[in-house]
């Protein structure tokens, strides 16, 4: 890690009196392995490595980026940023991050064995999930795919204005779709186990996943249309909340594109509901020391007790707020200049399991899945309306499969209808947690 963090200090050290620069520097190592029918379908090991400059001269930014580490690239990119920048719209509130005093925490994210584990030992992982898939149920008819995943990710990041920050971690998981069936009715279901490393992936939790989401919704029909209390599944949940997420970002506030917006200090959940986006949780698939900027990663409270506590800014979006930043800057890798995202968004659990949730609500829909998500779900206007598939919930059990039905309402009322937090948090790729949540008074259409 210490060669990309002097790569950037390299970029920075050529900046002219009159501008500031900073350089973001990245390297990645991934493998992707998915297996089908006993054999290989596919197996790919990449790795990349670049630098993206950020140069602001006066009120005007400017950014480049090469994937290249030489010298010589490095002198390049610097001129191009340069260049940009004389070219850009003025905008007053350009500028790079500066050291804010929060300390970084200390998170051991980086597994140095991922990178020896040899090749034909992620394909034995992948082929034994098929196998333990297949065996699971008689009623299992094929599996689509099982597959195995790595990352290895470092990045620093300088800057004339003090910054000097570097962060790594390491992740892989494990994933399966089975197909099953009973006469003509099929279903299918997948399951995953994630890690930092593969000692920490578990086999059977992934198989037995993904065996048992493929078959209990055998035999599923069109339930009547009602007015109901939906129980979302961790992974269900886990969709909510990158949509609300995208809807507490301070850009998306600025650009009056949040259904959030002017309500800072309201009422927007019930009293049951924090919502938190915390990297500095080690647990947190998307857990870090530093932004993307270099600031140190921070526990944010973006809802305490149903109350809209704030939003998440990076530097640029907080000038704009009169704010400072929340240490919320992402990217997508060197090839792009900052952003405001989060990183790991989830509801503070309470303590109740699936099962006493499902008995709690009475009478219901247990969400397993849903669908049309992108084309349903807006979070400017907070309408919520997508197909969904489960098991009806019936004097306090898990009745019949159902499937082809349609769950509207709009997150606003999503959040203040919620009736139970689940305690049954779950990480898994992505920025967000999953849960059990219980949410009341939501419309069901089918038959």
């Amino acid at each position: 890690m210490a060669d990309l963090a002097d790569v950037a200090a390299q970029v920075v050290s050529r900046a002219g009196d009159d501008e500031e620069v900073e350089a973001y520097v990245s390297r990645t190592r991934d493998t992707a392995v998915r297996v089908y029918g006993g054999d290989v379908e596919s197996l790919s090991s990449a790795e990349s490595a670049g630098v993206g400059v950020r140069v602001v001269l006066g009120d005007r930014q400017g950014f480049a980026y090469t994937g290249s580490l030489d010298e010589a690239d490095l002198v390049d990119v610097l001129a191009e940023a340069r260049d940009n920048a004389a070219f850009a719209t003025p905008d007053e509130h350009v500028g790079l991050a500066t050291p804010d005093g929060v300390e970084a925490a200390s998170l051991d994210l980086w597994r140095p064995g991922l990178a020896d584990l040899p090749a034909e030992r992620k394909v034995a992982m992948a082929l034994e999930l098929e196998q333990r898939v297949r065996a699971g149920d008689p009623r299992i008819r094929q599996v689509e795919s099982a597959n195995y995943g790595d990352a290895s990710v470092e990045a620093a990041v300088a800057s004339t204005t003090g910054i000097a920050a570097a962060t790594r971690r390491t992740a892989c998981h494990l994933s399966a779709y089975a197909i099953a069936g009973e006469g003509s009715d099929t279903q299918t279901g997948g399951g995953y186990s994630v890690g930092r490393e593969p000692d920490e992936l578990d086999l059977e939790e992934a198989a037995t996943d993904a065996v048992d989401r493929a078959t209990r919704l055998l035999g599923a029909t069109k339930a009547r249309s009602t007015h109901l209390t939906v129980v979302f599944d961790p992974r269900v949940t886990t969709v909510l909340l990158a949509v609300v997420s995208s809807a507490l970002s301070g850009e998306a506030v600025l650009k009056g594109r949040s259904l959030f917006a002017d309500r800072l200090g309201e009422e927007v959940g019930a009293s049951t509901l924090t919502l938190i986006d915390d990297p500095t949780d080690p647990l947190a698939y998307g857990a870090a020391t530093h932004d993307a900027e270099g600031l140190a990663c921070r526990r944010n409270v973006l809802v305490q007790d149903g109350v809209l506590n704030r939003f998440l800014y990076d530097t640029y979006a907080g000038r704009r707020a009169g704010t400072a930043s929340t240490g919320s800057a992402v990217r997508g890798g060197f090839k792009t200049a900052p952003g405001v995202g989060c990183r790991a968004l989830s509801l503070v659990p309470g303590t109740a399991s699936q099962e006493e949730i499902v008995a709690s609500v009475g009478h219901g829909l247990l969400v397993q899945w849903v669908t049309g998500v992108h084309s349903g779900v807006n979070p400017i206007s907070g309408d919520f309306s997508v197909g969904a598939e489960g098991m009806l919930i019936r004097d306090g059990a898990l009745a019949e499969p159902v499937r082809e039905v349609t769950i509207a309402s709009t997150i606003q009322r999503m959040l203040g209808h919620v009736v139970a937090v689940g305690g049954d948090l779950e990480w898994l790729p992505g920025i967000a947690a999953g849960l059990t949540l219980a949410i009341g008074e939501v419309s069901l259409s089918g038959a």
